[in-house]
C-alpha cells in the first residue's frame, strides 16, 4: 500500500500563542487546540508520561496542516532553531505565496526576517529564506505570472 496523503508537519516551539499569530498572517487558519497527556501518548513518541499542548493550522486550501506543540513534559531536549539550510534533518517548510513583497511586510510585524535575499529563479520564481517565530526557518515563493 502507498502513501494517500500527508496529514501534517509538526514543529515544536515554545511561543504557543506568537506562532499561532504568525501562521495565522501567513494566511493559514487555527482548526484547533488541545492538550495532549498521558502514557498513551507517550507509547506513540516513546517519550514516557508527555504533556504537550497542541495547535493545528490548516492550510486555506484545507489539503495541507501544521502541527504545532509545545513541550510542558518532558521537558526540551534540543534546540536545533539556528542550524543552517544545509544541516541534516528537517529544516524549513516552504509556502506558496501570492505577493512576496506584502507577505514580507505583513510577517515583518511578527517579527520575520530575511535569511539572505529575495532572488528570481529564472522567469518562474521570487524566492526567500525568513526565520520566522523563534527562528523557524521558513521558505517562500511567488509564481511569476507570464
Amino acid at each position: 500500500m502507498t502513501v494517500t496523503r500527508m496529514d501534517n508537519m509538526g514543529i515544536v516551539v515554545e511561543d504557543l500563542d506568537a506562532t499561532i499569530a504568525f501562521f495565522t498572517e501567513l494566511g493559514l487558519n487555527l482548526e484547533g487546540r488541545a492538550m495532549i497527556e498521558g502514557e498513551w501518548a507517550g507509547r506513540v513518541t516513546g517519550l514516557g508520561n508527555q504533556q504537550v499542548e497542541i495547535a493545528m493550522m490548516v492550510m486555506p486550501d484545507g489539503h495541507g496542516r501544521l502541527e504545532l506543540s509545545r513541550f510542558l513534559a518532558p521537558p526540551v531536549v534540543a534546540d536545533n532553531r539556528a542550524a543552517p539550510v544545509n544541516a541534516l534533518g528537517y529544516l524549513r517548510v516552504m509556502f506558496a505565496v501570492e505577493d512576496l513583497d506584502d507577505t514580507l511586510t505583513r510577517l515583518g510585524k511578527h517579527g520575520a526576517a530575511l535569511v539572505g535575499e529575495v532572488v528570481q529563479y529564472e522567469d518562474m520564481y521570487r524566492l526567500c529564506y525568513i526565520r520566522g517565530p523563534e527562528g523557524i526557518l521558513i521558505g517562500l515563493a511567488e509564481e511569476l505570472g507570464e
